[in-house]
């Protein structure tokens, strides 16, 4: 079990094991929910995505384009017309 020191100001600070346990990065939101009990739970926030971001998911993930004739034929650069599947 963690402790942590309550500071004058009413701040902790997470060690950074606990921090990695949560898979937090620096910059990142933590969310808290207070339970009835008096305990809480603690989570790694998750960020809302913007269109930007979903963009920009696959980017660099590949060399390989496809021309738009490929696309419309809905076939893969790799595979020549008559190879199957």
């Amino acid at each position: 079990m963690t402790t942590l020191t309550v500071t004058t100001r009413g701040q902790v600070t997470f060690r950074k094991d606990v921090l990695h346990h949560l898979g937090i990065k620096p910059g990142e939101k933590i969310e808290l929910e207070k339970l009835p009990d008096g305990r809480v739970t603690l989570r790694a926030a998750k960020p809302a995505g913007t269109i930007d971001g979903f963009i920009g998911l696959l980017a660099g993930k590949t060399t390989k384009t496809a021309t738009l004739d490929e696309i419309n034929e809905g076939r893969s650069p790799r595979r020549k017309a008559g190879s199957g599947r």
